[in-house]
């Protein structure tokens, strides 16, 4: 695997974020659309059989109703968005994306929808779903997408290079750092910006893993405080990665409030932005500081 060069991060040339900081810090929000009879995914009983109205309603609830109460959490706390949405979203659920677009949150392609997987497809049609996605985005939202992530977080062999082909200028799929990294594909590098697709990720934490709530909100917080403590001896990245049928709960809502706490109460020394001002300013710091593959 020569997609990226190994490199402990000790060993790394020091750089700031913007205001001499050193913990950037951004909130991922997956707003996802699912086509009836098609498995969404497994819920915290089982994997259900078709049509799987059950994973189906569960999901759409997050559009319904889930999404708001986090809106009105990141209102309230003036948290900026990263808004990974799914193309389908714009004609299933249009109005889920109106407030977020008028606050001028970045939105991330996230696929067509969260009911098939890039893995299994030819690649040209993962190149059609992705000129789709990018189009559907650059309609609504007056900009292409600049960031990538797969549905379920899966990539083919392909993707990089498709990603690369239809003008993306970073992905969320891989996380192997706590900075960003240049990845290596055939039609050139692409930034690969660390996105917490197995720790500080509800879905993940909560369905898979079993963790309670007061659990995930323990987590994010102690990441959170080690890694500001780190970032005295380098830059990094801290991601806090949501879905709108999971923490939307009611009962989730109340922990992530205090999770927004403590975040706000260190505003001053942190960096609160996006993915795409992270790859914007990682692109901009002087050649070989985030060294090519």
């Amino acid at each position: 695997m020569d997609r990226y060069n190994f490199s402990p991060i000790v060993d790394r040339p020091v750089y700031d974020w913007p205001e001499g900081k050193r913990l950037a810090v951004y909130i991922a929000l997956n707003i996802e659309a699912f086509e009836f009879g098609r498995n969404p995914g497994n819920d915290f009983t089982s994997q259900p059989s078709a049509p799987f109205h059950r994973g189906y309603a569960y999901r759409d609830y997050g559009n319904r109703v889930g999404v708001w109460r986090i809106l009105r959490l990141c209102e309230d706390f003036q948290m900026p968005l990263a808004i990974l949405a799914n193309g389908m979203v714009y004609k299933q659920a249009p109005q889920v994306l109106e407030p977020f677009r008028k606050r001028g949150d970045e939105f991330v392609g996230h696929g067509r929808t969260n009911s098939e997987r890039q893995i299994e497809m030819t690649p040209e049609y993962e190149m059609a779903m992705l000129e789709e996605v990018r189009d559907t985005m650059l309609k609504h939202e007056g900009v292409a997408p600049r960031g990538w992530l797969g549905p379920f977080i899966s990539q083919s062999a392909q993707t990089p290079e498709l990603l690369k082909k239809t003008g993306f200028e970073y992905m969320l799929d891989w996380w192997f750092d706590d900075q960003p990294q240049w990845f290596r594909t055939d039609e050139g590098p692409i930034l690969a910006v660390p996105y917490p697709s197995m720790e500080l990720n509800d879905l993940p934490a909560y369905v898979n893993r079993g963790a309670s709530d007061t659990d995930f909100t323990k987590m994010a917080i102690d990441a959170f405080d080690e890694q500001l403590e780190e970032s005295a001896l380098y830059p990094q990245v801290y991601c806090l990665s949501l879905h709108t049928f999971l923490t939307g709960q009611p009962h989730r809502i109340r922990q992530l409030r205090k999770i927004f706490e403590h975040i706000a109460a260190h505003r001053d020394r942190i960096w609160l932005t996006t993915p795409g001002a992270i790859a914007s300013h990682v692109m901009s710091l002087p050649a070989g500081t985030v060294k090519m593959p």
